[in-house]
């Protein structure tokens, strides 16, 4: 019987408590204002706390009423007033609420109760907007849709502290692309926030610090018009570097911390300033220490790595600083099983993203062992790093594997760990399978760290020859991403350098002429270099260029006719050459070029060419050709003195390059011999 009366009695306490919510909502319908004004007030004493409450309000369809009544000049300034507080209040509830909010068009009609007078009311509809915006869920587009609402903004700055707070967090938490910061830059954002960061109110200096930071990250413009603004006669830099004095709190540490890292990679600040080197480093890398909160952690590993990033001199300086290499190892550690956290909440809390910890870990350790050898042997050497990285890489995360690729890449670039670490670590394996299915992003990174495991003295480039990679990089060339079709030519570039004649026909085989031709004429200049390099590799020792111009020959002749005509760089050119002195050193291959008139005036062209680097590659193209101790040189070099290149050669001689005027010496000996 207890199990037939459970359904019952649930309907009626939920009938109860839609009941008890419709009271508040039939209040807002009286037509005595007073008791209007009472319903919106007990409605307020209802919600705070109580999300269940909001949402049944929500669904009973207050809102709009809400609305209504803010936006009515019949209103009185306190019913408006106390509307906005009561939205304000549901916006503090589940993304859902949010939502339902702003379907509702919540924003357009905040906006415009902006424009009324009374500061009290200004402000709680400043503070509804500022909950509103903060949520993920909100278009953050709405703020800009109508132009007048920010120089609206900015003026409505001096107000008041509450505004200022509000205002500022809106920007900071709007300011999401490059035309966001334009639009804040060109409405006197910076001018308008800047004294904020001296006011009294802490708030409101953390809300103005945080809003440079978005403004500055990656935007030169702002960075470069920063580094000149005074606050109270005090250079603004200064201004960020004494609040990331140790007594300040953790988050304006590391929110000065980040704006003058944005400002020094936007070209603002140099490097070696001492407000990067003796403040902002060594301020990052304390946010890295155990004792910080996860978060803090993240955020001062992830802005480190930014940091130094392009700069070996901070990747120096950081690597021996407060041990940070070795205290990077304990984000894989984290919470350990002994974890001092003796906050439930928060534990549950840092389980859940304890892989934001390895993420940062893995993109400071890349960007610290991008250049230095002695760092990336330091990294490799620290406890389990390898094992680690590894098992980065097949991490359920996106954002983890992306990182620990990352790493690896960076990792990649030396010799000595190519042949050690990677090699003893077998790291090939993980990293094919990230290659089978990944996003553009991983694919991009994995793939150039396959470049580097690919290249002649890396013992992986064998196993992973014949782990079937051909047919792999081949698909990664018909990408409609530029970067995969570079990192995939790029790798078989490096497949075929040296390499046996038998993985040379297996790439020609597998990659195809048509799509090689379409790949030497592909609009990235990249991709043409890579596959011009990959037709010079698979181009070289004497039986292998016969063999692949006896089958292709037509094809490349046709494809290095074009390059020569068209409209390309110095460096292409170059290359096309070096491939046509590639073809020129073959026995039966030369042939292609000798019976070409057109070709040979195209050499002729370039001998002549006032680049150096073009001359030296027709004129070693020539010497290929005339050289005597091959078949048929005799009838070569009669019909190229016919056709006027020992004159040519002759005026070489005297060229004022060292090396041309070697390369022209030895070719007019092979006519003398």
């Amino acid at each position: 019987m207890a199990c037939l009366l459970e359904a019952p009695l649930r309907i009626s306490v939920l009938s109860e408590v839609t009941a008890t919510s419709r009271h508040y909502v039939d209040r807002l319908f009286d037509p005595d204002p007073q008791k209007v004004l009472q319903g919106v007030i007990d409605m307020k004493n209802a919600v705070i706390g109580n999300n269940k409450q909001k949402a049944n309000l929500i669904v009973l369809g207050a809102v709009p009423r809400l609305l209504y009544l803010l936006q009515q000049s019949s209103s009185s300034a306190e019913l408006r007033t106390e509307c906005a507080v009561v939205l304000g209040s549901l916006a503090m509830g589940t993304e859902n609420n949010i939502k339902s909010l702003v379907d509702c068009h919540i924003i357009p009609a905040l906006l415009q109760g902006l424009l009324c007078p009374d500061l009290v009311f200004i402000e709680a509809c400043l503070r509804c907007l500022r909950t509103v915006f903060i949520s993920p869920v909100t278009p953050v587009q709405l703020l800009y849709t109508d132009p007048t609402v920010i120089p609206h903004l900015m003026s409505l700055l001096s107000r008041s502290q509450r505004t200022q707070e509000y205002i500022t967090q809106i920007f900071s938490h709007c300011c999401k692309t490059a035309e966001h910061q334009t639009v804040l830059f060109n409405h006197g954002a910076i001018q308008n926030i800047a004294p904020l960061l001296i006011s009294p109110s802490y708030k409101v200096r953390m809300q103005a610090l945080k809003c440079f930071s978005v403004l500055a990250y990656e935007n030169t413009q702002v960075s470069m018009t920063l580094v000149n603004v005074l606050v109270d006669g005090e250079l603004l830099s200064q201004v960020f570097v004494r609040m990331m004095q140790r007594d300040k709190p953790i988050e304006m540490q590391l929110t000065a911390a980040k704006c003058l890292t944005y400002m020094c990679r936007a070209g603002a600040i140099r490097t070696d300033d001492n407000c990067i080197v003796l403040k902002t480093l060594p301020c990052l890398v304390r946010m890295c220490s155990k004792d910080r909160l996860l978060e803090e952690r993240v955020e001062g590993a992830e802005t480190l790595a930014f940091l130094m990033e392009p700069d070996v001199e901070l990747q120096r300086i950081a690597s021996i600083t407060d041990h940070l290499v070795a205290m990077l190892a304990d984000y894989f550690k984290y919470p350990s099983s002994v974890s001092a956290i003796t906050d439930i909440k928060r534990l549950d809390h840092d389980l859940k993203h304890a892989h934001e910890l390895r993420q940062a870990a893995f993109k400071l350790y890349a960007s610290l062992g991008s250049n230095d050898e002695d760092i990336r042997k330091k990294i490799t050497e620290t406890e389990n790093m390898m094992d680690r990285i590894v098992s980065g890489l097949s991490e359920s995360s996106i954002k983890v594997r992306l990182a620990a690729v990352r790493c690896l890449h960076s990792l990649s670039r030396s010799v000595q760990q190519l042949r050690t670490s990677f090699h003893d670590h077998a790291v090939w394996k993980p990293l094919m399978k990230l290659l089978q299915n990944a996003p553009d992003e991983v694919l991009v990174m994995a793939s150039s760290t396959l470049c580097n495991l690919l290249l002649e003295f890396s013992p992986s480039k064998e196993p992973i020859l014949e782990s079937g990679v051909i047919e792999l990089l081949c698909s990664l060339t018909q990408s409609d991403s530029p970067a995969l079709r570079v990192n995939g030519i790029w790798a078989l570039m490096n497949m075929a350098f040296q390499a046996d004649q038998k993985v040379k026909v297996e790439i020609m085989r597998a990659l195809g002429t048509e799509q090689l031709f379409r790949l030497l004429s592909d609009p990235d200049a990249n991709v043409l270099m890579k596959t011009l390099g990959l037709l010079r590799n698979l181009l070289s020792t004497r039986p292998h260029i016969d063999q692949i111009m006896s089958s292709h020959g037509k094809q490349i002749m046709q494809a290095v006719t074009l390059i020569l005509e068209g409209e390309h760089s110095i460096e292409v050119k170059e290359q096309t050459l070096c491939i046509l002195a590639n073809i020129a050193d073959g026995n039966t291959a030369k042939e292609l070029i000798m019976t070409n008139d057109d070709m040979l005036q195209k050499v002729k062209y370039y001998m002549g060419h006032s680049n150096v680097k073009l001359q030296l590659a027709a004129t070693f193209c020539i010497s290929n050709l005339v050289w005597n101790e091959e078949d048929g040189s005799q009838e070569r070099q009669d019909k190229l003195r016919e056709m006027g290149f020992v004159d040519i050669l002759h005026k070489l001689t005297q060229a004022s390059d060292p090396n041309l005027c070697d390369r022209a010496k030895t070719a007019m000996q092979q006519y003398l011999a």
